[in-house]
């Protein structure tokens, strides 16, 4: 986090009272590297120790501190060592019961002594029990006072427990709490729907402590006002990173790309179908964007099989057509390869060379294609993460393309669009084919203009969707088998590759024994992430050429493959699985005339959420309807994955719950870029920390 502290705020933690090397060290594992940072350290949760509760009133699996006096303690050894340490008040006796302790330990908890603990009572051997309570011994029999505020549990790290973190920001709140700057103090009252919400101080000393009456329903919600102070102001911080990145690269020039009509009219007239109206508007969106000499930076947003890669292959003909290079990275070299058959086939007859760059090649053809990439022979470059590594030299790159942009980071756009030189950048263009929700978006690709394309070529078949229990697996082959016999092809997806004793599903391997055998005469095929590039191409070819008639496949053809004689898509362990994941699978049918269905097996009993999204997907063919369930139901580090977004690891907001804030977040961002740049870059760096996460801002 290495926030920017407050103007009276020491910056070094060992200015804390009992804060060394050692400790500040384990600290900075939770992003707390200097005072400040402890303030914005915020309670997972909250336990209530303000009350104290009869250990004869005690209930299972309720939290609550009680009192009373040891009456024995001894050391047992049955299935395991434990120290035990009976307790009384009067009302009922407890059992205390440690599997870790020390000698020291053993000989505090004397006959006697009074002790008052907190924990989790549970049934044990002997009646009522908490294991590993926290406690304490108390010095005399008069009642000493309880705490007078809930107790907040904060994310912990190897060394850092809990009661010391507390002291250390009780110690901050206590000296510093007033000198934490308030950089929305003012705006807020200028947003009518924000006028109510707390000053910052005030939140974080409610949150850090709140008052006996605290309404614990809201603040488990995230919903209590103080809350969502902190929350307007984290996703404001993401917001204005990227904005300031947006900012950046607009004040940067780029090669200007206007249009070349007599090329994309050939293009257009040799593809042989006709642009949808959602791919000609988009088209549209890009070519104004080509044509200006700053950077675009544009999201395009298709659901699986609206035609994004064409619109892509015809912006690229507008950097071509102005002496300039296009890279086109994909995530996985599967997909890199469906785009560079499809660059190939619909460029080549123009003569326009594209080039293939991936980890994988061996020395020479990687030699020999980084050659015609530094002399420009190579017009287009069809490449994975390798478009972007040391000693890859462009000779004048105009436009990058990325597909799935969800699974890079924005770092990782920037560093290939670094490679066009230090005085011009590329123009940019990412697709995805997992449609985003708009209040994702806002927060998500600030840094980007938007372009959706909603509609579905011309001969798209709706595909049928069926939930069966994996008992009527025999029907499933059967219908399988008469389809095959029928011309019509089969995937057989399986989240696993071997079979798992720790993870009950299906896997491809033995699924494709299985299925070899039952289907005499039908030919099967596999396809897994451990096999070769090489291995999955040929797969792949006999399969789309009909030398195989089902291929069982993991989830790497999940983007890719375009069969259009695949009409039946199988997928083990549904429940296993995100909406929009299932989705993208099912997408690798229905791509040619016929009728295609797809069938999701499951393993009961099914839980509410796996039922209802299933349920969802039986319902709607409608990616941007789904992407918005799938949010709904598993979140954004899910949805989109936080190690591939590399900015989602949100600690307070929640951009479903506080999908309301998204329109205040955009007209403070914008008011505070304009009026107070200095409270911008405090405010990403308490929440975010350095710039070096998405680039230089």
């Amino acid at each position: 986090m290495a926030a920017t502290a407050a103007e009276h705020i020491p910056t070094d933690l060992c200015a804390l009272r009992g804060v060394g090397p050692a400790l500040a060290e384990k600290l900075n594992r939770l992003h707390v590297y200097q005072p400040e940072d402890l303030l914005f350290l915020l309670p997972q949760r909250y336990e209530d120790r303000t009350r104290l509760t009869p250990i004869g009133g005690l209930l299972p699996g309720n939290s609550a501190v009680v009192e009373g006096e040891i009456e024995l303690t001894e050391i047992v050894y049955r299935r395991r060592r434990s120290l035990l340490c009976r307790i009384s008040d009067g009302t009922g006796s407890l059992t205390l019961r440690f599997f870790y302790f020390s000698r020291a330990q053993q000989a505090g908890l004397e006959r006697g002594g009074r002790i008052r603990c907190y924990g989790s009572a549970r049934p044990g051997p002997a009646g009522k029990e908490m294991v590993h309570p926290e406690y304490r011994l108390l010095k005399s029999p008069v009642h000493e006072p309880l705490e007078e505020c809930l107790t907040p549990v904060y994310p912990t790290t190897e060394g850092v427990q809990q009661t010391r973190l507390r002291r250390l920001i009780g110690q901050t709140l206590d000296a510093w709490l007033g000198e934490a700057r308030d950089y929305l103090k003012s705006e807020l009252t200028a947003v009518e729907t924000l006028e109510k919400l707390p000053a910052l101080a005030a939140c974080l000393e409610y949150l850090h402590r709140p008052p006996p009456g605290a309404d614990l329903a809201a603040l488990s919600a995230g919903r209590h006002p103080c809350q969502r102070r902190l929350a307007l102001e984290e996703l404001l911080a993401h917001h204005l990173s990227l904005r300031l990145i947006r900012d950046r690269l607009r004040a940067e020039s780029a090669h200007a790309l206007p249009i070349d009509h007599e090329l994309r009219q050939r293009f257009i007239e040799s593809l042989g179908f006709k642009l949808t109206a959602g791919q000609t508007r988009a088209l549209e969106d890009i070519d104004r964007d080509l044509a200006q000499t700053h950077p675009m930076s544009r999201l395009v947003q298709g659901d699986v099989g609206c035609g994004k890669t064409v619109v892509a292959a015809a912006a690229a003909l507008n950097a071509i057509g102005q002496g300039c290079q296009v890279a086109i990275m994909a995530p996985t070299e599967l997909l890199a390869e469906q785009h560079r058959e499809s660059f190939f086939a619909w460029l080549d007859p123009f003569g326009i060379r594209v080039t293939w760059l991936t980890g994988s090649l061996r020395k020479n053809p990687r030699n020999k294609a980084l050659a015609e990439i530094a002399t420009g022979e190579a017009q287009v470059i069809v490449g994975t993460h390798a478009l972007f590594q040391e000693g890859v030299d462009y000779h004048k790159l105009g436009l990058v393309i990325v597909d799935e942009q969800h699974r890079f980071g924005v770092h990782q756009r920037l560093k290939l669009m670094e490679k066009a030189g230090v005085d011009v950048r590329p123009h940019q263009l990412v697709m995805t084919a997992t449609p985003i929700p708009r209040t994702l978006a806002m927060t998500l690709y600030a840094d980007m203009d938007t372009s959706q394309i909603r509609e579905l070529p011309p001969g798209r078949q709706p595909i049928r969707t069926v939930a069966i229990a994996e008992t009527r697996r025999d029907e499933v082959i059967e219908r399988v088998r008469q389809a095959c016999l029928g011309g019509r092809r089969a995937y057989w997806v399986c989240p696993l590759i071997e079979e798992s004793e720790a993870l009950p599903s299906q896997a491809a391997e033995s699924t494709h024994a299985m299925l070899t055998e039952v289907l005499e005469g039908i030919e099967v095929g596999l396809m897994h992430g451990r096999m070769s590039p090489e291995q999955k191409e040929r797969t792949m070819k006999r399969f789309a050429r009909g030398h195989l008639s089902v291929l069982v496949a993991t989830t790497v053809i999940e983007v890719g493959v375009d069969v259009p004689e695949a009409t039946l898509m199988i997928i083990e362990n549904a429940e296993r699985m995100g909406l929009s994941q299932l989705h993208q699978l099912r997408g690798r049918v229905g791509r040619g005339p016929g009728e295609s269905a797809c069938v999701l097996l499951y393993r009961s009993p099914l839980s509410d959420m796996a039922r209802e999204r299933l349920e969802a997907l039986r319902k709607s063919n409608d990616g941007f309807e789904l992407a918005q369930k799938d949010l709904e139901l598993r979140g954004p580090g899910e949805v989109l994955g936080t190690r591939q977004t590399g900015m989602l690891q949100l600690r307070v907001a929640d951009l479903i719950r506080d999908a309301d804030l998204a329109a205040p977040v955009q007209s403070l961002g914008q008011r505070l870029l304009q009026e107070k740049p200095a409270a911008v870059r405090a405010i990403i760096e308490r929440w975010i920390g350095g710039a070096e996460r998405f680039g230089k801002v």
